[in-house]
């Protein structure tokens, strides 16, 4: 059943928060077929405090999707040798998670999969080397925490002002 042709924004939202564990702390859903990378990928979001699921393809993802609510975020990479990154996607649209915020990574996209990601409403198409501080804070938005403020610009340097030295002069009396 494709849901997404059925409900409203709203509705699918409202869907996806119905599904959810309030309990459970959100968590990650990172799909690549590359398990080198999807591995290495996946102890740095736990090593920034970010929990984590893996799968190896879409397939699997949508299992995980179905089975563990808590998932709060899908990050998933564009090609994969099972299917493609977009058609996952396309899937997640028309099923109950609907509204789940999506990340795309890849290390060879071109301008048409970056058009027609953003066209299906995911969070960010980001190209490797992932940037993990950008995935970190782009997973704590997405879980609720506030974004991390830029960091402030060093202060200008200004040339040092030097103090015209006072002469002393000495006074000697006759």
């Amino acid at each position: 059943m494709s849901y997404g042709d059925l409900l409203t924004d709203a509705e699918l939202q409202a869907l996806d928060e119905i599904m959810r564990v309030p309990s459970a702390p959100p968590s990650v859903l990172l799909v690549d077929d590359d398990e080198a990378g999807r591995d290495a990928l996946a102890d740095q979001l736990v090593s920034q405090g970010i929990p984590c699921i893996t799968a190896d393809s879409g397939e699997q993802a949508l299992a995980l999707l179905v089975t563990r609510p808590s998932i709060g975020l899908m990050i998933t990479e564009l090609h994969m040798q099972c299917g493609s990154g977009l058609e996952l996607v396309r899937q997640v649209r028309q099923s109950a998670r609907a509204s789940l915020p999506v990340v795309i990574i890849s290390a060879h996209a071109d301008v048409e999969d970056a058009i027609e990601a953003m066209h299906m409403k995911v969070v960010d198409f980001l190209l490797k080397p992932v940037d993990v501080n950008r995935l970190v804070n782009l997973a704590d938005i997405e879980f609720g925490a506030p974004p991390e403020p830029p960091k402030a610009p060093p202060p200008p340097v200004r040339p040092r002002q030097t103090k015209a030295k006072a002469k002393v002069i000495a006074l000697k009396s006759a």
